[in-house]
């Protein structure tokens, strides 16, 4: 079956088949939190974006390929929720934000800035620094040179608008900002965006409404 990214808490996985990286979301925890497996077809090394909760599911998604890193989009308890516990699973290393980490309560081995490559086997991911919804949000591109990018965007982007700022139009405007020159004024239309809840979306679907939601605030 075609991947349409529509997961729900105790069902199953969803995987994005691309040439060289195959992309496994699932959908986990209290509050419907997405996590995504990136596997690298070359090597089998695999990326875990988000270890939100449910370490079984988590761990169960892995399988027995291991696990070379983990990455934290962002310092909001229900994006870590199963850290510790994949960590000690698997002896991945921990990637985070910079400004970010410490706010998250397992060791961050690898601080990450904005435009930093992350790699997983063959595959190259790059990273951009958004601040507004945490101080030290990170989403992560990874330009598919067979076709168009992927966006993983945490909580910094979702169909509809980007993340909360809690009525702080100092920290909307730093991010709807940086959403729009680091990721809209960069990458096209048909980039695929994966969300830290709910379902994707692309860059084109969601670029006709920038200016309402600049006007709207959050």
């Amino acid at each position: 079956m075609a991947y349409s990214g529509a997961v729900k808490v105790g069902g199953a996985a969803d995987v994005h088949e691309l040439t060289d990286v195959m992309i496994s979301k699932v959908a986990v925890g209290p509050t419907d939190n997405n996590a995504y497996v990136l596997r690298c077809r070359a090597t089998d090394e695999q990326l875990l974006i988000d270890a939100a909760a449910e370490p079984r599911t988590l761990l169960a998604l892995i399988g027995d390929s291991g696990l070379t890193s983990v990455v934290t989009t962002h310092r909001h308890g229900d994006h870590w929720g199963a850290l510790r516990e994949v960590v000690d699973a698997t002896g991945a290393r921990t990637y985070a934000g910079r400004y970010d980490a410490e706010g998250i309560p397992v060791p961050t081995d690898v601080l990450v800035d904005d435009g930093d490559t992350l790699t997983v086997g063959r595959v190259r991911l790059t990273a951009r620094h958004l601040v507004g919804h945490t101080p030290g949000s990170i989403a992560l591109i990874y330009d598919d040179p067979h076709g168009p990018p992927h966006l993983f965007t945490g909580d910094c982007l979702f169909p509809g608008g980007v993340g909360n700022t809690w009525g702080n139009a100092e920290n909307f405007t730093s991010l709807i900002d940086g959403v729009q020159g680091k990721l809209f004024d960069q990458l096209p239309d048909e980039t695929w965006v994966y969300p830290g809840h709910g379902n994707d979306t692309t860059l084109g679907a969601e670029r006709p409404h920038l200016a309402e939601w600049r006007a709207r605030g959050w």
